[in-house]
């Protein structure tokens, strides 16, 4: 399973997609959420749009948004706070993937 619900928060396998047009959720893939960063893999800047990502998509606070793992890796895993607006997103990805 590409993610893990525990009391109040959601753990998110991703596979980020650096130095991307734009940003965007592409589906899922080898169970990760796969998601493309326009911003490179230097420096952390892809870590930092990837946050600035969740949290205007999700609507949820930079600092709420967590890496578990694989901060200087293409795979990682994220802890979000598991608000109405991502249940809403993983009932749909759930049911696209589901096609």
């Amino acid at each position: 399973m590409w993610y893990e619900i525990k009391d109040d928060y959601v753990l998110f396998n991703v596979k980020a997609v650096p130095n991307s047009s734009k940003n965007l959720i592409v589906g899922l893939l080898d169970n990760s959420l796969k998601i493309k960063i326009k911003a490179p893999a230097v420096e952390n800047a892809a870590n930092k749009e990837l946050i600035k990502f969740f949290s205007k998509r999700f609507k949820i606070s930079k600092s709420d948004i967590n890496f578990i793992g694989g901060m200087n890796s293409k795979r990682k895993k994220i802890k979000l706070p598991l608000t109405d607006k991502i249940k809403e997103f993983l009932e749909q990805i759930t049911k696209e993937n589901e096609k």
